[in-house]
């Protein structure tokens, strides 16, 4: 079956700052109190949307929910209008207020895990909402993303977009963050890796839950055989790899990692490789975690070219880090399918811990599936102008520490979302 992925990237909201919400994020707890800038972080994410295109892949995006959010902060007692309901909230609970702002939700890798048609019980493709209920900022996004995915995949025959899971420690879910296909082809049957951590100790807790990533595998109708569990390594999370797509990416039957991602991987490659005979494993050497995670070389997006091969979409992060870089280099010049390298520009969203691969949720569709999609949420040239002028004209150019108290940056947000909302529809 003839099929392509679709990147959904996130558009970084009005109320991107760096309030150090993401215990475990190295960028995230380093940068805390910094001054941010949401316009230049939302132009980023847009040019490298374009630098998509340019190579000749469809390229979507989904809005960021409306933030500071309000409504949420109901939920815990605060009454009146939104701007009494936000003041209340900052004058008696500040890291409950800064979580309501958070534009965490631009990382869109963790907005769903999707399972591609091929493997299902059913046929369709399956996205199940994450439930993001190991950190509080990110909690509050679970039902507006879930509403949104309905939105933008409204065909029931092609598409089963389920809720997030119930919240708690023990199905804590983080979305396609932690999640691998791998197959000969987008239209392919393939195998599904979920990775996950434990309970191992240590001062960064381990997000993603087995027990969550069981459920995921059920509500979709996974065979067996189409379904692998890898532990991630202890290592890898304490040194900063919160999530599994920050040490390894996979895309086709090419999978690139760090030695370290995975507690076992002698066991998981030989399962890959017993289930997928043409699997190409591409392992880095010379990188250490450290340089791994500061860099975000495996935060990459790896996809596929329309004219064969493929292209590692990083950071340029990943092009000033020497001991990265070289990696590349050797990627590049050994026997495998990764052709080219592309550097992308992502450095407001790279300083809060999310490099190219976090901005984006991948959705492996067919002709029928692809036409099924509401097609707002479809970039072609004018859309991208569209959006490129909005966020001009409406984003705030920086943020500092003590901005987020105040009503007028409140009343800027809700103007840049209506105009944004006045844009897509």
């Amino acid at each position: 079956m003839s099929a392509v992925e679709i990147n959904f990237d996130g558009l970084p909201g009005p109320t991107h700052n760096y309030a150090g919400l993401s215990v475990g994020n190295v960028a995230s707890q380093s940068n805390f109190g910094e001054v941010s800038y949401p316009r230049a972080a939302a132009l980023q994410g847009l040019e490298k949307m374009r630098r998509l295109m340019e190579l000749g892949l469809p390229q979507g995006f989904l809005p960021p929910p409306r933030h500071p959010a309000a409504q949420a902060l109901r939920a815990f007692g605060f009454r009146g209008g939104e701007d009494e309901v936000l003041a209340a909230a900052a004058e008696s609970d500040l890291a409950l207020f800064r979580a309501a702002c958070s534009a965490s939700s631009m990382w869109r890798a963790n907005a769903a895990t999707v399972l591609a048609a091929p493997d299902t019980a059913d046929g369709r493709v399956h996205l199940v909402t994450a439930n993001l209920s190991g950190m509080l900022h990110r909690s509050l996004e679970a039902d507006e993303t879930w509403a949104l995915l309905k939105r933008v995949f409204p065909n029931e025959d092609r598409f089963a977009v389920h809720g997030p899971l119930p919240h708690g420690r023990h199905f804590g879910d983080e979305g396609a963050a932690n999640h691998m296909r791998l197959a000969a082809s987008h239209g392919a049957p393939g195998v599904n890796v979920f990775a996950h951590g434990e309970s191992r100790g240590g001062a960064y807790p381990e997000r993603q839950s087995r027990r969550a990533s069981e459920a995921v595998a059920r509500l979709a109708g996974l065979a067996p055989e189409r379904t692998l569990f890898a532990l991630q390594n202890a290592g890898a999370v304490q040194a900063g790899a919160f999530h599994n797509d920050v040490v390894a990416v996979a895309n086709g039957p090419v999978i690139l990692a760090h030695p370290e991602a995975f507690a076992d991987p002698a066991r998981l490659y030989g399962e890959l490789h017993a289930r997928l005979p043409n699997l190409q494993v591409v392992e880095t050497f010379g990188v250490s975690l450290e340089d791994a995670v500061a860099s975000y070389l495996f935060n990459s997006q790896l996809v596929s070219l329309p004219d064969g091969g493929m292209a590692l979409i990083l950071p340029s992060d990943a092009r000033e880090n020497a001991a990265a870089w070289k990696a590349v280099e050797a990627v590049l010049a050994a026997d495998n399918a990764i052709t080219q390298a592309v550097v992308v520009d992502v450095r407001e969203s790279m300083r809060n811990g999310g490099g190219p691969a976090c901005l984006r949720l991948r959705v492996p569709v067919d002709g029928p599936a692809r036409a099924a999609i509401d097609p707002r949420f479809l970039l072609d040239a004018a859309r991208w102008e569209t959006l490129a002028r909005v966020v001009e004209a409406h984003w705030p150019e920086k943020i500092a520490a003590g901005d987020l108290v105040k009503p007028e940056l409140w009343t800027a947000a809700r103007e840049a979302h209506a105009a944004l909302e006045a844009a897509i529809a």
